[in-house]
């Protein structure tokens, strides 16, 4: 195998690593929104915790986060603003993303 095919194949591990990381980053931020939302609704323990299960399942329906969006502010019905909920989930994915990394090293 020659040194270009390692490196080849380097490139496409590397790139393979890094969408399952951003894949499980986002994962774990709408897990973290849907523990937000939860919260909002008065829900907790195990409660909370299947919430933010259908949150994240919610992110299957579509590309983009825009599923994830409808399906929290339809759910809060008012108590937050589509807006509110994309800024925080700007807010929560650098802290699914440390969390992410801090648990794979």
């Amino acid at each position: 195998m020659s040194t270009f095919d390692n490196r080849e194949q380097a490139f496409e591990a590397k790139f393979a690593h890094d969408e399952e990381m951003q894949f499980k980053a986002q994962a774990r931020c709408n897990k973290l929104l849907g523990l937000w939302a939860a919260e909002k609704l008065g829900k907790t323990g195990a409660e909370a915790e299947d919430y933010a299960k259908t949150v994240v399942v919610a992110d299957f329906e579509e590309a983009g986060h825009e599923d994830v969006v409808r399906k929290v502010a339809a759910d809060l019905d008012g108590h937050a603003s589509a807006d509110e909920i994309r800024a925080k989930m700007a807010e929560l994915l650098p802290v699914a993303k440390e969390q992410i990394l801090t648990e794979a090293g």
